[in-house]
């Protein structure tokens, strides 16, 4: 058996066990909490940017109403469009602080489609880069994130703050 370890995931694996119990989930707090603390780039005035705290790639961002709300056919017309300029801004972000040469933008609606947290629908912007899969992602079933969370959110804020 094949082990690395990886002791940052056991936030998220704990946080999975506790989920049942909570009263509110993590993304409608990080939404009403501290921005910093909760990784929030940009507040709109009916949904957030925050990155993925378990991310695919560097940069890997998440982009939501702050009503809880599972289903995309049932966000309002004010939710909807904020959300899609939110998306672009994003994307004008990470091209501006990481230079990818693409973009991975969806959502996993319901948890059939892969939906970790199918209760608060939420839209991912994953910035890709010729050759970001290697060996250990295909062989190893590994992804590798070469970079801090916090290196990451501040270069992302500050490049926010010259934008607007």
């Amino acid at each position: 058996m094949k082990q690395i370890w990886s002791p940052w995931r056991l936030e998220y694996i704990e946080q999975n066990q506790k989920k049942k119990s909570k009263t509110k989930c993590f993304l409608c707090a990080a939404g009403s909490g501290s921005m910093v603390k909760n990784l929030v780039l940009l507040k709109g005035r009916h949904s957030f940017v925050m990155m993925n705290r378990y991310p695919y790639n560097s940069g890997h961002l998440m982009v939501l109403p702050y009503r809880h709300i599972g289903f995309v056919e049932k966000l309002t017309e004010q939710e909807t469009s904020e959300m899609f300029l939110l998306v672009q801004k994003s994307v004008m972000i990470l091209k501006k602080v990481f230079k990818p040469d693409g973009f991975n933008i969806g959502a996993n609606i319901g948890g059939v489609a892969g939906a970790g947290v199918p209760s608060h629908v939420h839209f991912h912007v994953i910035p890709r880069w010729l050759g970001d899969t290697n060996f250990m992602s295909i062989v190893g079933d590994t992804k590798i994130i070469n970079d801090s969370l916090n290196r990451i959110y501040n270069k992302l804020k500050k490049q926010l703050e010259l934008m607007e």
